[in-house]
């Protein structure tokens, strides 16, 4: 009887310190972007919006009644969850296109000023900074042949910087992230002090993934990794294509039931083995990029496509298209899904909440300055670059530069969203954090 009442006490021990220790759980805006929820729920009403000096590219996270994001304005900033005023800020001498994780009252972030940055997530106190050999956009002389021939080209269309992720194992925690010096860095979480690098062809500004003891990875030198968490040490790596205009893996993947998925610029979706790197399936994205991370429920791929504005759903086994939904423009903003409506915005600056059941019902809810300059912009409602170029000579960077600036007009969503307390937040290039109520479940 004792040894029972024992037992009891140990089951209900266990039970309440994994409540505790799950609250220190390292969450990111791409670990898992399934959240709670059961019938179809479109957004009801804006809670608030705050605004930045700048374009947000990275994509929120709310933890403890604090919205995170950073902007372009080189400000990385706490936000009160309930009524969207100012808690902190974090100046850094570059702009924040990284997404954000947090763990353990920390929070870590990266810089185009050559930093990735650990703040108290409380007072937005610096806690250490991690020096790469510099961060910066993509480029290339002579970017596919545009001209001038011999000019240095940012890639237009290299949006984000790598998030780091917390890898913990036992008593320590690894804060790992790629840099555009081509390294995968793991630093001490708590000291930011260097425990190894992983060094690659290229800059490396998707997110990595754990699962268990493997972190995965693709970057711009068009390779897709697999290392060991613990000592970097390469587990495998699988080659995309490389060929002019489709070149590069910018998404971040998702690892399922022992296959990981992630989409390329080559232009494929891709289906691995985890522990082996061996093709499963792959899926033809029609001369589309996807810049996207998918999402996975109830054995479907939703993930989203450039140039054919869809988002895809596929199956997880096969690859076979189900469906797609066709947006105003680019997809770039990777889904979320809360029960049967899956959340994601488009280059247009179209949000959309979709319901999964019917797959016909959905809900366009507009930035603002999507409905100021749509129409002078857009081309019967969709993004088309020809006709924002209004036949300018399209083979000269300059002119591809103007294009993206008036696209930037309509505040495109490539920040991907974030849900809590049935509230759903996200960012925009027009410089806004977005906080949506969901029409509450019936």
């Amino acid at each position: 009887m004792k040894r029972n009442f024992t037992s009891l006490l140990l089951y209900f021990f266990l039970i309440f310190a994994s409540n505790i220790f799950s609250q220190n759980k390292p969450i990111n805006a791409f670990t898992n972007r399934i959240f709670d929820g059961k019938d179809y729920q479109p957004l009801q009403d804006l809670k608030w919006k705050f605004k930045t000096d700048g374009k947000i590219f990275s994509s929120p996270i709310v933890q403890n009644g604090i919205a995170y994001i950073g902007s372009e304005d080189s400000y990385f900033y706490a936000v009160d969850e309930k009524s969207g005023n100012l808690k902190w800020k974090f100046k850094t001498n570059g702009s924040v296109h990284s997404s954000a994780s947090i763990y353990n009252g920390i929070i870590y972030f990266g810089s185009f000023d050559g930093h990735y940055y650990a703040v108290n997530a409380k007072t937005g106190k610096e806690i250490w900074r991690f020096t790469t050999k510099g961060e910066h956009w993509y480029s290339e002389v002579g970017m596919w042949g545009m001209k001038p021939s011999d000019l240095l080209m940012a890639d237009l269309w290299d949006f984000y910087l790598s998030t780091p992720v917390i890898y913990v194992d036992h008593n320590s925690a690894l804060a790992i992230f790629g840099s555009s010096d081509g390294n995968l860095y793991a630093v001490d979480a708590k000291t930011g002090t260097l425990k190894w690098n992983f060094q690659t062809k290229a800059a490396i500004h998707s997110t990595p993934v754990l699962e268990k003891s493997t972190v995965y990875f693709g970057g711009w030198d068009s390779i897709f990794y697999a290392l060991d968490c613990k000592t970097g040490k390469e587990k495998w790596k699988f080659s995309t294509e490389i060929k002019t205009g489709f070149t590069g893996i910018q998404a971040s993947a998702v690892v399922y039931d022992g296959v990981v998925y992630f989409g390329a610029r080559d232009p494929y979706f891709f289906a691995l083995d985890a522990e082996t790197g061996k093709v499963i399936w792959k899926y033809n994205a029609e001369n589309s990029w996807i810049l996207s991370s998918a999402v996975i429920k109830d054995n479907t791929v939703y993930v989203g496509t450039s140039d054919t504005y869809a988002l895809l759903a596929l199956d997880a086994k096969t690859g076979k298209e189900k469906y797609r939904f066709k947006g105003n423009g680019y997809v770039y903003s990777s889904p979320a899904i809360a029960g049967n409506t899956i959340y994601f915005g488009d280059f247009s600056g179209n949000f959309f909440s979709l319901n999964l059941h019917s797959k016909k019902e959905f809900q366009v809810t507009p930035t603002e300055n999507r409905n100021k300059y749509a129409k002078t912009i857009l081309n019967n409602n969709l993004l088309d670059f020809t006709h924002a170029a209004k036949a300018t000579d399209l083979s000269i960077y300059a002119e591809n530069h103007r294009v993206m600036n008036e696209f930037y007009r309509l505040g495109p969503i490539v920040s991907s969203p974030f849900i809590i307390n049935n509230v759903i937040f996200y960012g925009s290039a027009d410089g806004y954090l977005y906080a949506y109520n969901l029409r509450k479940e019936k």
